[in-house]
């Protein structure tokens, strides 16, 4: 399956990349963040409004270079949606590499692919936060979901 994949590169450093992904998700994908995601073990949850949610487990931790995180629980309750559970057993993995003065993030979302229902939306909500993560680090202030 062709897994969903994108990579930005970024005018920050890979530690900084790396703090976006283990303490600061409300300031670039969701400001309704719940839990921790510092460290290997570690679960928190992210909302989208009263009807999108994920709960994820923190599977690895390497400071500066890679976060695993597995999805133990998630809700997309849309109307066009038949299947609102597919995240679930799903893996984002994030790989960070330092490239000069710039940092290169990529985000593999495993179990994500186009013959799943939400891919479309999916897809372009990562593309959507992705880009809220680079202006995070390039600014100071992401566009995060706000409730």
């Amino acid at each position: 399956m062709n897994d969903y994949t994108n990579t930005i590169e970024v005018k920050t450093t890979a530690n900084k990349a790396y703090n976006a992904l283990s303490h600061q998700i409300s300031l670039w994908w969701s400001e309704m963040f719940e839990g921790s995601s510092a460290q290997t073990g570690d679960i928190f949850t992210i909302r989208f409004g009263a009807d999108v949610y994920k709960t994820m487990r923190v599977k690895e931790a390497t400071p500066d270079t890679k976060m695993i995180w597995y999805v133990e629980d998630s809700l997309i309750a849309l109307p066009e949606l038949k299947n609102q559970k597919e995240w679930i057993g799903t893996t984002i993995v994030w790989e960070i590499e330092q490239m000069g003065e710039n940092t290169k993030i990529k985000v593999s979302h495993l179990g994500l692919h186009p013959d799943i229902e939400c891919y479309d939306i999916c897809s372009n909500g990562w593309v959507q936060f992705l880009g809220s993560l680079k202006l995070f680090l390039e600014t100071g202030k992401g566009t995060p979901y706000r409730e």
